[in-house]
């Protein structure tokens, strides 16, 4: 990036200098106030223009050094992280833009976790693959800020002029002289100078980063994590603490008739028995009531629940089956519904075409399973709650938390900890909100409310069911001359709006209404279906069914007109060129500017012959091997999957390798986007063989890993191959975290049709090859 890049930053500093001095920060912090609005409202002008990218995020974005960066007399420099950990390295990224445009020692910094304080800290939501994409650019403004602020009380220090005084590797130099001094001699005089004016910051060129797009840094938690010194929320104490769990009603929308405690209290360690009530209205991040146990310790407390006899009200939702509900799924797929993007005349061509093709695919819902399940730990004393918990939306904690309790959010401390593991789930804190109502109920004892497994499943914000529906009319050469998508799916709007049914623009921006093939008519239609269960972001949401069906269908189109499937998927996506996605009827974009982020088919078509050419796409392959193919535009990002399969006559698969080619734009921590990419293929392969939560009779039919299977070590490839595109700092920045997952599943499928011949259009795979 350029110093161009600040076209994309905040208003002048003035403004973010009077909002510290309100807010009393003192030291050298450098904070950032939220973006645009003191300017809103100062200056009377025609309603403001649209907000994109973190400065349309409920809190904005800041830049200010003097709230995420301390140094002190010693030296030591301190970086606020004020988004979640939970293995993508947001903690490790971080301080390396900062103390790359700093000129720090990285070997000098470290990471303070901000707890959760938009007014401060800006958006803190760690969801939707942005917390790089929205930060890259106002944390190198931190950094320059800071270094240019310490240059200047370096040139007042030897009364020199500034432009004579450089930061190089933690030190001030004054360049004639060559005379030296630390970071920490000049911080305090540095933290009173004023904050550089956004124009006037001078970020460095991609020549001169020391970390940035750099495999170097080893990740800051590494060693604590290892040796078990790092604090997840399942790891907090605290002196006093009591442990609970809680009996939730079975099926969504149930709640508590009766029960009877007795025998759960005589189990030994049990404190007391606590009934939550569920509450009214949309589902939104609310705590679903039922029955808690309060006791000594995690073990007992469980025991406890299992000894409760509770009489439940099953609700609206009783009858709730996942077979029939597909059924139901599948009678408005095929029906015609209301179309988010209707180019030329799809349904015409299609009745009159000669020949046309349709598809149907099917994917269930999917629970997060992350390796650590919910918890949290609150402490409710004087109309002030403190609480701990590994959460992804620290601000939405504090707002859900301060609702139960019924005080301001401003008596409210979030603590954030280490996640183990996220995916979406830990943007709902329900299971904070609950530790917080027993905290009160148990007069202001610590309380750590630990959801088991078997809760987690049981009671997740499912990712949705659904049905894709592909229609195409073809022409002589096999070319698509219209199509018809229909997705029918519950939309996670049902969890805030009451009987909120159809996709929105938003989710049908998940590689559904935005795809842009050469096709002259294209209809998308998005068909109302209930939710009759929690639905919630999940990691890449929509993208996962809409992806699946559309590279799938693609595939099917080419092999019907005896097509490679690699040459007839670049045909589609055309030359390069760059698109509006507004004009495709994508008003949503991920929040982000269509002007910086148009859909680029040259960087897509870049990925899909990086990956093919990386796997040697075209090869002769041993009997029963196969190649398929697949790529996704999500979240600002381009990938494309290649992935070899061999499946013997018996119908058992083992995945030779996968190639996986990325291109996020810049790269800040080349290492961790190499990880997340390899995380995507095994996570993706693992929902693509073996994921599903089914109902019956209104209640989830898994409980463990024992049938809800994950990957297992033989089963997973042989050999993951990453490949980054050469980043590109003129670039807005992409995500990485969601992005390598969509293509996961339709090329492993892919791949077994050009194995076997034989077509997966149903998720999850399991013994579709072995059955008879």
């Amino acid at each position: 990036m350029t110093n161009n890049d600040n076209a994309l930053g905040l208003p002048g500093d003035p403004a973010r200098r009077r909002l510290l001095k309100s807010a009393g920060v003192t030291g050298f912090l450098i904070a950032v106030t939220q973006s645009g609005n003191l300017f809103a409202q100062t200056v009377a002008t025609p309603p403001p223009a649209k907000k994109y990218g973190g400065d349309g995020m409920p809190g904005g974005l800041v830049d200010n050094p003097l709230v995420f960066v301390s140094i002190a007399a010693d030296g030591v420099v301190s970086v606020i992280c004020h988004r979640s950990e939970m293995g993508q390295g947001v903690r490790t990224s971080f301080p390396m833009v900062v103390a790359d445009e700093l000129e720090a020692d990285l070997k000098q910094v470290r990471v303070v976790q901000a707890q959760g304080n938009e007014t401060l800290y800006g958006n803190q939501n760690t969801d939707g693959s942005r917390s790089l994409r929205q930060s890259l650019a106002p944390l190198r403004r931190v950094g320059a800020a800071a270094r240019m602020m310490l240059e200047a009380a370096a040139a007042a220090e030897w009364k020199v002029p500034v432009s004579e005084v450089q930061a190089r590797n933690h030190e001030l130099v004054h360049v004639p002289t060559g005379r030296k001094i630390g970071f920490g001699k000049v911080a305090a005089a540095a933290a009173a100078l004023p904050i550089p004016a956004t124009e006037a910051l001078t970020l460095k060129s991609p020549a001169q980063f020391r970390y940035i797009g750099k495999s170097t840094t080893k990740l800051i938690d590494a060693a604590d994590i290892v040796h078990g010194r790092a604090q997840f929320g399942i790891d907090v104490r605290l002196d006093g603490m009591v442990y609970a769990v809680v009996a939730r009603p079975p099926v969504l929308g149930g709640k508590v008739v009766s029960f009877d405690a007795a025998k759960a209290l005589a189990v030994p360690g049990v404190l007391r028995v606590v009934e939550i009530k569920g509450t009214p209205g949309p589902v939104v991040f609310n705590p679903l009531g039922g029955v808690a146990v309060i006791a000594t310790n995690t073990w007992a407390a469980i025991q406890g629940r299992q000894a409760l006899t509770i009489n439940w009200e099953d609700g609206p939702n009783a009858s709730y089956d996942s077979v029939e509900f597909r059924k139901t799924m599948e009678v408005v797929a095929r029906a015609p519904a209301k179309a988010v993007r209707d180019e030329g005349k799809t349904m015409e061509v299609l009745a009159a075409s000669k020949k046309t093709i349709s598809a149907e695919y099917y994917l269930p819902h999917l629970a997060h399973a992350t390796m650590e399940p919910p918890v949290a730990t609150a402490r409710f004393v004087d109309g002030k709650c403190e609480i701990w918990a590994p959460v992804q939306a620290p601000q939405a904690t504090v707002d859900i938390v301060a609702k139960h309790l019924g005080i301001k959010p401003g008596m409210v401390t979030v603590n954030v900890t280490l996640l183990g593991g996220g995916f979406g789930r830990k943007s709902k804190p329900d299971f904070a909100a609950e530790a917080a109502l027993l905290s009160k109920a148990m007069d202001g004892k610590p309380v750590k409310v630990q959801w088991t497994r078997e809760d987690d499943i049981h009671h997740d914000y499912l990712h949705a069911v659904s049905v894709e529906h592909f229609e195409a009319a073809v022409d002589a050469a096999g070319k698509p001359t219209a199509w018809l998508h229909r997705s029918a799916a519950p939309t996670i709007r049902s969890t805030f709006v009451p009987g909120a049914m159809a996709l929105g623009v938003n989710e049908m921006s998940h590689t559904a209404i935005n795809i842009p093939y050469a096709i002259p008519n294209i209809r998308i239609e998005t068909p109302e279906v209930a939710a009759h269960a929690r639905i919630g972001w999940f990691r890449s949401v929509y993208n996962i069914p809409h992806a699946f069906g559309v590279q799938s269908f693609i595939a099917e189109l080419a092999a019907a007109a005896k097509r490679d499937p690699k040459d007839y998927l670049l045909e589609l996506i055309g030359p390069a060129r760059k698109l509006n996605p507004t004009a495709m009827g994508d008003t949503s974009n991920y929040g982000e500017s269509p002007e910086i982020y148009p859909i680029d088919t040259g960087r897509m078509r870049g990925v899909v012959e990086l990956a093919a050419g990386k796997a040697r796409w075209g090869r002769k392959l041993p009997k029963g091997h196969g190649l398929g193919i697949a790529m996704a535009y999500s979240f600002m990002s381009y990938t494309a999957a290649v992935i070899e399969v061999a499946v013997d006559d018996k119908g058992v698969m083992q995945v030779v390798g996968v190639d996986m080619a990325i291109d996020c734009g810049p790269q800040v921590n080349p290492e961790r986007i190499r990880s997340q990419v390899e995380g995507a293929v095994v996570m993706g392969m693992t929902l693509a063989m073996k994921g599903e939560i089914s109902f019956k009779a209104g209640r989830v039919e898994q409980s463990n890993f024992h049938n809800f299977e994950l990957l297992r070590q033989n089963e997973v490839p042989r050999e993951i191959r990453v490949h980054m595109v050469a980043p590109d700092y003129a670039l807005a920045p992409g995500g990485v975290g969601e992005p390598p997952l969509p293509p996961v599943a339709p090329a492993l499928c892919n791949a077994i049709f050009a194995a076997t011949g034989k077509r997966i259009r149903q998720l999850p795979i399991r013994n579709q090859l072995t059955a008879t």
